[in-house]
Protein backbone atom coordinates (compact mmCIF):
# COMPACT_ATOMS: atom_id res chain seq x y z
CA UNK A 1 0.00 0.00 0.00
CA UNK A 2 1.44 3.41 -0.91
CA UNK A 3 2.11 5.97 1.79
CA UNK A 4 0.67 9.46 2.10
CA UNK A 5 4.00 10.89 0.99
CA UNK A 6 4.21 8.64 -2.09
CA UNK A 7 0.68 9.53 -3.23
CA UNK A 8 1.25 13.23 -2.58
CA UNK A 9 4.46 13.06 -4.62
CA UNK A 10 2.54 11.57 -7.58
CA UNK A 11 -0.03 14.34 -7.30
CA UNK A 12 2.79 16.90 -7.32
CA UNK A 13 4.44 15.50 -10.44
CA UNK A 14 1.60 13.98 -12.50
CA UNK A 15 -1.53 15.53 -11.00
CA UNK A 16 -3.12 12.11 -10.35
CA UNK A 17 -2.43 8.77 -8.68
CA UNK A 18 -4.22 5.40 -8.87
CA UNK A 19 -4.46 2.82 -6.08
CA UNK A 20 -5.73 -0.43 -7.57
CA UNK A 21 -8.07 -2.81 -5.71
CA UNK A 22 -8.37 -0.58 -2.64
CA UNK A 23 -11.87 -1.92 -1.92
CA UNK A 24 -12.75 -5.59 -1.52
CA UNK A 25 -15.02 -7.34 -4.03
CA UNK A 26 -17.71 -7.72 -1.34
CA UNK A 27 -17.56 -4.01 -0.52
CA UNK A 28 -17.85 -3.10 -4.20
CA UNK A 29 -20.87 -5.38 -4.60
CA UNK A 30 -22.59 -3.87 -1.55
CA UNK A 31 -21.97 -0.34 -2.80
CA UNK A 32 -23.25 -1.17 -6.28
CA UNK A 33 -26.42 -2.70 -4.86
CA UNK A 34 -27.24 0.28 -2.67
CA UNK A 35 -26.50 2.84 -5.38
CA UNK A 36 -28.70 0.87 -7.78
CA UNK A 37 -31.56 1.56 -5.34
CA UNK A 38 -30.87 5.30 -5.57
CA UNK A 39 -30.26 5.32 -9.33
CA UNK A 40 -33.62 3.66 -9.95
CA UNK A 41 -35.22 7.02 -9.04
CA UNK A 42 -32.64 9.30 -10.66
CA UNK A 43 -33.07 11.21 -13.94
CA UNK A 44 -30.33 11.56 -16.54
CA UNK A 45 -28.33 14.75 -17.06
CA UNK A 46 -29.66 18.11 -18.21
CA UNK A 47 -26.75 19.21 -20.44
CA UNK A 48 -23.58 18.06 -22.22
CA UNK A 49 -21.50 18.47 -19.07
CA UNK A 50 -23.73 16.29 -16.88
CA UNK A 51 -24.34 13.96 -19.82
CA UNK A 52 -27.76 13.36 -21.34
CA UNK A 53 -27.25 9.59 -20.91
CA UNK A 54 -25.58 9.86 -17.51
CA UNK A 55 -27.20 9.66 -14.08
CA UNK A 56 -25.72 11.70 -11.23
CA UNK A 57 -26.47 11.20 -7.55
CA UNK A 58 -26.18 14.56 -5.80
CA UNK A 59 -26.55 15.01 -2.01
CA UNK A 60 -24.89 11.61 -1.79
CA UNK A 61 -24.65 11.47 1.99
CA UNK A 62 -28.38 12.13 2.33
CA UNK A 63 -29.14 9.04 0.26
CA UNK A 64 -26.64 6.31 1.13
CA UNK A 65 -24.28 5.29 3.92
CA UNK A 66 -22.08 3.20 1.63
CA UNK A 67 -19.35 5.83 1.24
CA UNK A 68 -19.08 7.13 4.80
CA UNK A 69 -15.92 5.11 5.40
CA UNK A 70 -14.30 6.31 2.18
CA UNK A 71 -14.93 9.97 3.07
CA UNK A 72 -13.09 9.50 6.36
CA UNK A 73 -10.48 6.96 5.17
CA UNK A 74 -7.22 7.64 7.09
CA UNK A 75 -4.90 7.26 4.09
CA UNK A 76 -7.07 9.43 1.85
CA UNK A 77 -7.54 12.03 4.58
CA UNK A 78 -3.79 12.08 5.16
CA UNK A 79 -3.20 12.92 1.49
CA UNK A 80 -5.94 15.56 1.57
CA UNK A 81 -4.43 17.33 4.56
CA UNK A 82 -0.97 17.18 2.95
CA UNK A 83 -2.28 18.82 -0.24
CA UNK A 84 -5.15 21.05 0.94
CA UNK A 85 -4.06 21.84 4.48
CA UNK A 86 -6.15 21.59 7.65
CA UNK A 87 -9.92 22.04 7.71
CA UNK A 88 -10.61 20.64 4.23
CA UNK A 89 -14.23 19.78 3.48
CA UNK A 90 -16.32 17.70 1.15
CA UNK A 91 -17.19 19.81 -1.87
CA UNK A 92 -19.11 17.76 -4.45
CA UNK A 93 -19.69 14.09 -3.60
CA UNK A 94 -21.47 12.58 -6.61
CA UNK A 95 -22.35 9.11 -7.85
CA UNK A 96 -21.92 8.92 -11.62
CA UNK A 97 -23.38 6.22 -13.87
CA UNK A 98 -22.22 6.90 -17.45
CA UNK A 99 -24.85 5.30 -19.63
CA UNK A 100 -24.46 3.40 -22.92
CA UNK A 101 -23.79 5.67 -25.86
CA UNK A 102 -22.75 8.64 -23.72
CA UNK A 103 -20.38 11.10 -25.39
CA UNK A 104 -17.09 12.14 -23.83
CA UNK A 105 -17.42 14.94 -21.30
CA UNK A 106 -15.77 18.25 -22.15
CA UNK A 107 -12.23 18.48 -20.79
CA UNK A 108 -12.16 20.83 -17.81
CA UNK A 109 -10.54 21.75 -14.50
CA UNK A 110 -12.60 21.30 -11.34
CA UNK A 111 -11.02 24.29 -9.62
CA UNK A 112 -12.18 26.49 -12.49
CA UNK A 113 -15.20 27.43 -10.38
CA UNK A 114 -12.89 29.56 -8.22
CA UNK A 115 -11.64 32.87 -9.71
CA UNK A 116 -8.11 32.50 -8.32
CA UNK A 117 -5.12 33.46 -10.46
CA UNK A 118 -2.63 30.74 -11.35
CA UNK A 119 -0.28 29.49 -10.11
CA UNK A 120 -1.91 28.83 -6.75
CA UNK A 121 -1.93 26.20 -4.05
CA UNK A 122 -4.27 23.32 -4.85
CA UNK A 123 -7.85 24.14 -3.89
CA UNK A 124 -9.46 20.82 -4.81
CA UNK A 125 -8.61 17.12 -4.65
CA UNK A 126 -10.91 14.47 -6.12
CA UNK A 127 -11.16 10.80 -5.30
CA UNK A 128 -12.81 8.69 -8.02
CA UNK A 129 -13.95 5.27 -6.74
CA UNK A 130 -14.46 2.65 -9.46
CA UNK A 131 -17.45 0.37 -8.85
CA UNK A 132 -17.11 -1.16 -12.31
CA UNK A 133 -13.96 -1.97 -14.22
CA UNK A 134 -13.00 1.32 -15.88
CA UNK A 135 -12.01 0.61 -19.48
CA UNK A 136 -11.27 2.66 -22.57
CA UNK A 137 -14.56 1.42 -24.03
CA UNK A 138 -16.91 2.23 -21.13
CA UNK A 139 -15.82 5.74 -20.17
CA UNK A 140 -12.64 5.57 -18.10
CA UNK A 141 -11.71 9.09 -17.01
CA UNK A 142 -9.49 11.03 -19.42
CA UNK A 143 -6.69 13.03 -17.80
CA UNK A 144 -3.88 15.18 -19.18
CA UNK A 145 -0.81 14.32 -17.09
CA UNK A 146 1.10 17.35 -15.86
CA UNK A 147 -1.57 19.84 -16.92
CA UNK A 148 -2.00 20.91 -13.29
CA UNK A 149 1.29 22.77 -13.76
CA UNK A 150 0.02 24.77 -16.74
CA UNK A 151 -0.70 28.46 -16.26
CA UNK A 152 -1.93 29.78 -19.61
CA UNK A 153 -1.67 26.64 -21.77
CA UNK A 154 -4.89 24.99 -22.97
CA UNK A 155 -5.44 21.45 -24.31
CA UNK A 156 -5.95 20.95 -28.04
CA UNK A 157 -6.48 18.03 -30.42
CA UNK A 158 -2.78 17.13 -30.30
CA UNK A 159 -2.49 17.12 -26.51
CA UNK A 160 -1.46 13.73 -25.12
CA UNK A 161 -4.04 12.18 -22.79
CA UNK A 162 -4.13 9.25 -20.37
CA UNK A 163 -7.09 6.94 -19.78
CA UNK A 164 -7.56 5.97 -16.13
CA UNK A 165 -8.16 2.28 -16.81
CA UNK A 166 -8.49 0.44 -13.49
CA UNK A 167 -10.31 -2.55 -12.01
CA UNK A 168 -13.43 -2.20 -9.87
CA UNK A 169 -12.47 -1.37 -6.29
CA UNK A 170 -9.71 1.01 -7.31
CA UNK A 171 -9.50 4.69 -6.50
CA UNK A 172 -7.92 7.52 -8.46
CA UNK A 173 -6.93 10.72 -6.71
CA UNK A 174 -6.47 13.82 -8.85
CA UNK A 175 -6.02 17.49 -8.14
CA UNK A 176 -8.57 20.08 -9.17
CA UNK A 177 -6.16 21.93 -11.45
CA UNK A 178 -5.60 18.96 -13.80
CA UNK A 179 -7.51 18.88 -17.08
CA UNK A 180 -9.76 15.83 -17.23
CA UNK A 181 -13.19 14.57 -18.28
CA UNK A 182 -15.37 11.50 -18.28
CA UNK A 183 -14.77 9.27 -21.30
CA UNK A 184 -17.29 8.15 -23.89
CA UNK A 185 -19.18 4.93 -23.14
CA UNK A 186 -19.22 2.83 -26.31
CA UNK A 187 -20.60 -0.29 -24.61
CA UNK A 188 -24.13 -1.50 -23.89
CA UNK A 189 -23.76 -1.19 -20.09
CA UNK A 190 -23.44 1.78 -17.74
CA UNK A 191 -20.17 2.51 -15.93
CA UNK A 192 -20.57 3.33 -12.25
CA UNK A 193 -18.19 5.38 -10.15
CA UNK A 194 -18.36 7.77 -7.22
CA UNK A 195 -16.44 11.02 -6.93
CA UNK A 196 -15.79 12.41 -3.49
CA UNK A 197 -14.50 15.88 -4.22
CA UNK A 198 -12.82 17.80 -1.40
CA UNK A 199 -11.86 21.47 -1.18
CA UNK A 200 -9.63 23.58 1.04
CA UNK A 201 -11.34 24.75 4.21
CA UNK A 202 -11.27 28.42 3.25
CA UNK A 203 -13.15 28.14 -0.07
CA UNK A 204 -16.86 27.52 -0.62
CA UNK A 205 -17.86 23.88 -1.33
CA UNK A 206 -19.79 23.32 -4.55
CA UNK A 207 -22.67 21.66 -2.72
CA UNK A 208 -24.48 23.10 0.30
CA UNK A 209 -24.44 20.07 2.58
CA UNK A 210 -26.05 21.91 5.49
CA UNK A 211 -29.29 21.98 3.47
CA UNK A 212 -28.62 18.93 1.31
CA UNK A 213 -28.19 16.44 4.17
CA UNK A 214 -31.02 16.69 6.74
CA UNK A 215 -29.92 17.33 10.33
CA UNK A 216 -31.64 14.16 11.55
CA UNK A 217 -29.28 12.21 9.28
CA UNK A 218 -26.23 14.28 10.23
CA UNK A 219 -26.91 13.66 13.93
CA UNK A 220 -26.20 9.94 13.50
CA UNK A 221 -23.06 10.30 11.37
CA UNK A 222 -19.48 9.76 12.47
CA UNK A 223 -18.19 13.03 14.00
CA UNK A 224 -15.42 13.21 11.40
CA UNK A 225 -17.95 12.98 8.56
CA UNK A 226 -20.01 15.71 10.24
CA UNK A 227 -16.94 17.95 10.09
CA UNK A 228 -16.36 17.16 6.43
CA UNK A 229 -19.96 18.11 5.67
CA UNK A 230 -19.39 21.60 7.09
CA UNK A 231 -20.06 21.16 10.80
CA UNK A 232 -16.68 22.56 11.77
CA UNK A 233 -14.77 25.82 11.98
CA UNK A 234 -11.43 26.93 10.59
CA UNK A 235 -10.49 29.88 12.73
CA UNK A 236 -13.64 32.00 12.43
CA UNK A 237 -14.74 30.47 9.14
CA UNK A 238 -17.94 28.48 9.39
CA UNK A 239 -19.08 29.65 12.81
CA UNK A 240 -22.76 29.94 13.74
CA UNK A 241 -23.56 32.74 16.17
CA UNK A 242 -19.92 32.64 17.21
CA UNK A 243 -19.97 28.92 17.97
CA UNK A 244 -18.97 25.66 16.31
CA UNK A 245 -21.90 24.53 14.12
CA UNK A 246 -21.69 21.03 15.64
CA UNK A 247 -23.38 22.51 18.70
CA UNK A 248 -26.49 23.14 16.61
CA UNK A 249 -27.02 19.69 15.10
CA UNK A 250 -29.52 18.84 17.86
CA UNK A 251 -30.65 22.43 18.42
CA UNK A 252 -34.34 22.50 19.39
CA UNK A 253 -34.59 26.13 20.51
CA UNK A 254 -37.92 27.70 19.50
CA UNK A 255 -38.42 30.62 17.16
CA UNK A 256 -41.12 33.12 18.09
CA UNK A 257 -42.20 36.09 16.00
CA UNK A 258 -39.33 35.42 13.63
CA UNK A 259 -36.69 35.60 16.40
CA UNK A 260 -34.62 32.72 17.84
CA UNK A 261 -35.14 32.44 21.58
CA UNK A 262 -31.85 32.37 23.48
Amino acid sequence: MPTVEEIASKLDTDGFAIIENYLSADDVAAKRADLARVLAKNPTGRNDFEGFSTQRIYALFAKTRTFDAQATDPLINGVLEHVLGPGFQLSAPVGIAIGPGEKAQPIHRDDGVYPVARPHRELVVNTMWALDDFTEENGATVVIPGSHLWIDERPNEETETFRAVMPAGSVMLFVGSIYHGGGANNTDRSRLGVILEFCAGWVRPQENHILGVPKQIVADLDPRLQELLGYSVLGLLGNVDGRNPKKYIDDQRPVRDGVLEL
